[in-house]
Formats: C-alpha cells, structure tokens, sequence
C-alpha cells in the first residue's frame, strides 16, 4: 500500500455499520466482555476525535474517543483502535492515533485512558496508570491500563473510579 492510498478524515455517521463490522472481524464476540468495552457502553463517542482510515471507499480501520470522568475531572477514552486485519502492520493504526490525539491536543483536552498493549501504545507517549491512582468499573491487566496527559497538570487532577460521559 502506497502513502498515497491511505485516506485519513473524521468519521463520518455513515461510517457506524462498517466500523462495527470491522469490531467483529477484528475483536470477535468476546468484545463486548471487556472492561473497556463496558465502559464505552452506553456512551457514545466523540464524532470529533474519533477517525477512519479508507483505502479506496474499503474502510480498514477506525479510532474512537469517548467521554469519561475520573472522579470529578472529565478525562477521554480512546478505543478502540481497530485495524483490518488484512492492513495490519502498514501504519494505518498509528495514522488514526496521531490524527485523534492531535484534534484532542487542539481542542484542549487534559488527560486520555485505555487499555491496551504498552509496547504499542509507549511510542505515543502513553504510560501505566499507577496502582489504585484511578479505577476502572471491572477487571483489567495494570500493565494494559495507560494513560497519556495532554495538558500539563492533568495527571495531578485525575484520581477516583472512571465513569462513562
């Protein structure tokens, strides 16, 4: 695949069916028991940080940003960060992050969580949550759950169990 074919633009309401499929072919059913997943449950994304990636009108992968609060102060979501799998390891993943947190740096947001492979997510600047600093609603691996401060300060303001929206 060229640089040239890989098209990166905001989601697009239409983009939902697709972007599901994509979910299922690249998560499976056991998706919807994850931790992350049931934290985004409920709460829809913001259409404004989240972003697709076309090759042709063939949408390979998708990112998703949601609203969250840890504790009192309002935090972001992301995920999930969904690759065809047939595009896998072309960039395509790291094209959508780099689009989504720079549209969450512009519109000056503090602070975003995940949960997901640290070796990945490490070159983006992400870094383990400290122990019991902030809580998810369920079960998750310490060692996939990141975060990555926007804004100066927003580590210090962010403590307590994470909520949806």
């Amino acid at each position: 695949m060229s640089p040239l074919s890989l098209v990166i633009r905001p989601e697009h309401p239409d983009d939902g069916p697709a972007i599901e499929r994509l979910h299922a072919r690249a998560f499976g059913p056991g998706r919807f028991a994850r931790t992350a997943y049931r934290l985004r449950e409920g709460v829809g994304h913001r259409a404004e940080l989240s972003f697709t990636a076309l090759v042709g009108t063939f949408l390979v992968g998708s990112v998703r940003v949601g609203p969250a609060r840890a504790g009192e102060q309002p935090i972001l979501v992301l995920g999930p960060l969904t690759v065809d799998p047939s595009f896998g390891n072309r960039g395509v993943g790291a094209a959508l992050m780099e689009a989504s947190l720079s549209a969450a740096r512009e519109a000056g947001h503090g602070l975003v969580i995940l949960v997901g492979d640290a070796p990945y997510y490490r070159r983006f600047g992400f870094v383990p949550v400290p122990p019991g600093r902030i809580v998810l609603p369920g079960p998750v691996d310490p060692a996939r759950f990141l975060w990555l401060e926007l804004a100066a300060g927003a580590f210090a303001a962010a403590e307590g169990a994470v909520s949806g929206g």
